[in-house]
């Protein structure tokens, strides 16, 4: 896979410029469904939004639209649900649109930069400075360092990577949002104060944090549709029942999209404190507050608001909580 990786890199050292308007030839055939449209979808903050739809005819269908390339897009006949994530480039691109199994098993031909987004997905050992150095001035190198390592990495990793691509991809919207991020949270590091936030709870009733900070508090961001944050969220009432009555507290902030899925979730899982959301999605705006890129995650603040630890999860959680709380009464 490694050698598969590197192969691609001469291409793009030689292909890989500036991203620009260009009309897309693009066209595929569906298959395993009935659908009549397929749908065009511009990426954005880990969201897609339709900018173009074509009607299906014979079993197939062609796009020229006029859109930013190279870049990520979605392909869908559904957009109520994910799309097909397509990096879109100059020049004719073909399609075997399969929405079974996620469109896990489509098949996207003339798009360089796809091969190695396919190619990078495939590899279980990546690192991701070594993979930027190997692919500096491709799109897909900006894209996984924003969407899939940026919440793994420290400020200073952040900026060190971005270092590393290409001078074309430095005014890239992927770019220009890991610089604010790596801001974001360098004022996020342990030690430091929590940034206070008001935001509605279920009953739309404004809330505000600095008000309800109680002992040591949990901001535990989650969602309904989010499958971790439901499988961890055991562990936090376990950690809520042990700890609650010794001087620990949680606000739970919802990226939910829908209030009846939000208010579900909190009653189904019996997630019995304080919760408040925008429901904007990856839009949030308390999210953006707090860096986070990726849920479940949390921050656990002390009485006066500093943050003392962040991302505790399982075990980790009861071990640091009962280290500050195990021997109060």
């Amino acid at each position: 896979m490694k050698k598969i990786l590197l192969s691609f890199a001469l291409i793009f050292s030689l292909t890989q410029t500036q991203a620009q308007e260009n009309n897309i030839q693009l066209k595929g055939t569906v298959v395993d469904t009935v659908a009549q449209y397929v749908y065009l979808q511009k990426f954005h903050n880990k969201m897609f939004t339709t900018i173009d739809s074509v009607k299906v005819k014979d079993g197939n269908f062609s796009f020229k639209t006029k859109v930013k390339t190279p870049e990520l897009y979605g392909l869908s006949v559904n957009t109520a649900q994910s799309p097909l994530y397509i990096f879109l480039e100059k020049g004719p691109i073909s399609v075997k649109l399969n929405p079974k199994k996620y469109y896990s098993n489509s098949v996207v031909e003339g798009s360089a930069s796809q091969d190695l987004f396919e190619a990078y997905k495939k590899s279980n050992d990546i690192e991701i400075s070594k993979f930027i150095t190997e692919h500096p001035a491709s799109i897909v190198s900006a894209y996984v360092l924003y969407r899939n390592w940026s919440y793994r990495l420290t400020p200073e990793q952040i900026t060190q990577n971005i270092a590393l691509l290409d001078k074309n991809l430095q005014s890239s919207t992927y770019v220009k949002e890991l610089k604010e991020l790596a801001i974001v949270l360098d004022g996020l590091a342990i030690g430091k104060k929590a940034p206070d936030f008001t935001a509605n709870n279920p009953d739309g009733k404004p809330v505000r944090f600095s008000e309800n900070l109680k002992g040591y508090t949990l901001v535990d961001f989650w969602a309904s549709w989010c499958g971790p944050c439901r499988r961890e969220n055991p562990n936090i009432v376990a950690a809520y029942k042990e700890f609650h009555d010794k001087g620990f507290n949680i606000i739970g902030i919802s990226l939910d999209k829908k209030k009846e899925n939000w208010v579900k979730g909190i009653q189904d899982d019996h997630l019995d404190w304080t919760h408040v959301s925008d429901l904007l999605f990856w839009n949030s705006a308390v999210a953006k507050l707090y860096g986070v890129r990726a849920i479940p995650a949390n921050y656990l603040v002390d009485p006066n608001g500093i943050i003392v630890a962040r991302n505790l999860h399982g075990e980790e959680l009861q071990t640091t909580l009962k280290s500050l709380l195990g021997n109060k009464s």
